[in-house]
């Protein structure tokens, strides 16, 4: 049986900075363009500094819709991006949450420890099956590399099932990566010891 997905909106989490390589602000624009191309909406963290930045411009240069999710505390230091549909929430339990309500899939562009928060939380309410919506990498010049070989040993390791390893897609091109996710089936949840284990 074939599941697609349709995508109204897509949640993107990504670097409040640019990082070290111009390939990844291109990727940010290519993945913005991408969207709003195909008549989707971005939910993302709510600056319009460093990679959250770009793909929110590039997304308002195609007419897409944005919307910013930004914790108050967070609206002078993170340069909140006030051309988009901007949501103020208090805290960063909010922000997620209300981020995870807004879309129906997520994307990792690179990013730091926030974009690694927003992703394992994801990734782990999958697991526990919260919720059954695509989660995937956008892996710009294999800068999630060494992320998927720790996986591959955390699966060598019997710490994480080979099907939830699998969940996490992974691309380096929008088009490739929006369509796997749309064709995406979640793993069914199964107790994660062996029965010896228990």
């Amino acid at each position: 049986m074939t599941n697609t997905h349709v995508f109204r909106r897509i949640c993107v989490y990504c670097g409040s900075n640019r990082g070290a390589r111009p390939g990844y602000v291109a990727a940010a624009s290519k993945l913005g363009h991408t969207l709003a191309e195909r008549g989707i909406g971005l939910v993302y963290g709510g600056g319009n500094v460093g990679l959250m930045g770009t793909v929110a411009d590039a997304v308002l240069a195609g007419g897409g819709e944005v919307i910013g999710v930004i914790p108050d505390a967070l609206v002078a230091r993170e340069l909140a991006h006030r051309g988009t549909d901007l949501r103020v929430v208090k805290t960063m339990h909010e922000r997620k949450s209300l981020m995870y309500d807004l879309a129906d899939a997520f994307i990792a562009l690179p990013g730091g420890l926030g974009t690694l928060d927003e992703l394992f939380e994801t990734l782990t309410w999958a697991q526990l099956g919260m919720h059954a919506k695509p989660t995937a990498l956008y892996n710009v010049a294999g800068y999630w590399d060494p992320l998927l070989a720790l996986l591959d040993h955390m699966v060598r390791e019997e710490l994480l099932r080979p099907e939830h390893r699998a969940a996490l897609l992974t691309g380096d091109a929008p088009d490739t990566l929006l369509e796997a996710m749309a064709a995406y089936q979640a793993p069914a949840v199964t107790k994660w010891l062996k029965p010896t284990q228990a």
